[in-house]
């Protein structure tokens, strides 16, 4: 496997990360993770353009413009040969002694790799099983930070209760899931949490919503709570690698008919269609 290592592609054993590199000791950076179809990268500009905007919201300067970015993950996918997978790509502040203020004269570490990943097509048709969780995350979920502890304790947990997420929520309303955005339908109306600083505002989401658009089905971004989520006619989750993946129970509870939704499919059929073309 070749590394993207700040602009030099190297072996994997050879990128090493400083003991008192910042990403390391505070999870001080931000991270994009972007879905390869076809050799080609998947809304490329949309994920960069996020991590440049996740990267000023914590004042992190980018080590290079996003034109070069973009030209040195063209070559990672090439150099991988990667067909089918994801790009990871991580910028930390840097290393400097340990303290909490923002060290004077560091430079940001970019790391980039690729992994390879097919697409969840048992997920895709059959759905996936869900709990509930609070949210007990930090009130900048809108920066695609290193800190995740909390997604991962969530994500753990639904694990351990035999299911693939749990769904967050936050003085009564549902936010998001630990690792993706989530879509309820009620009378053929797509509904989901407002793009503000309680979720991350998913590339896949986005796409989801113009999708929707296009096919005439009504789409409100408003908030709704637990309860309107255990009464969904449909729910399903988005993310760069899940797609559009329906949900079927929610805490042991049959979302619906207990199998994926009409407009849940219709959806899936236009993403294919985008993915494709």
């Amino acid at each position: 496997m070749v590394i993207l290592f700040d602009e030099q592609f190297i072996s994997r054993d050879r990128a090493h990360v400083d003991i008192e590199d910042r990403g390391y000791q505070f999870g001080d950076g931000v991270y994009e993770v972007i879905r390869v179809y076809g050799g080609k990268m998947f809304c490329k500009d949309q994920h960069l353009s996020r991590l440049l905007k996740s990267a000023n919201e914590i004042g992190l300067s980018l080590p290079f413009p996003l034109e070069r970015l973009d030209t040195l993950l063209e070559e990672l996918v090439s150099q991988n040969r990667l067909q089918e997978g994801t790009i990871y790509l991580q910028v930390s502040r840097g290393t400097a002694p340990r303290n909490h203020p923002f060290p004077e004269k560091v430079y940001p570490r970019l790391v980039a790799y690729t992994q390879v990943v097919t697409r969840p097509l048992q997920s895709l048709q059959q759905g996936v099983r869900a709990i509930t969780e609070p949210d007990l995350r930090w009130l900048r979920c809108d920066i695609k930070s290193l800190n995740l502890l909390g997604a991962v304790l969530a994500k753990q947990k639904a694990v351990d209760h035999g299911c693939q997420e749990a769904i967050l929520h936050r003085d009564g309303q549902v936010t998001e899931g630990s690792s993706t955005n989530v879509f309820i339908v009620n009378n053929g109306q797509l509904i989901t949490h407002p793009a503000d600083h309680f979720i991350l505002r998913g590339i896949t989401r986005d796409v989801i919503i113009e999708l929707a658009q296009e096919l005439g089905i009504p789409v409100r971004e408003k908030t709704f709570s637990a309860e309107e989520l255990f009464r969904a006619d449909e729910v399903f989750l988005s993310s760069t690698t899940l797609e559009v993946t329906p949900v079927v129970s929610i805490d042991s509870r049959k979302v619906g008919s207990g199998l994926p939704g009409e407009v849940t499919r219709q959806l899936q059929t236009a993403f294919e269609k985008r993915i494709s073309s």
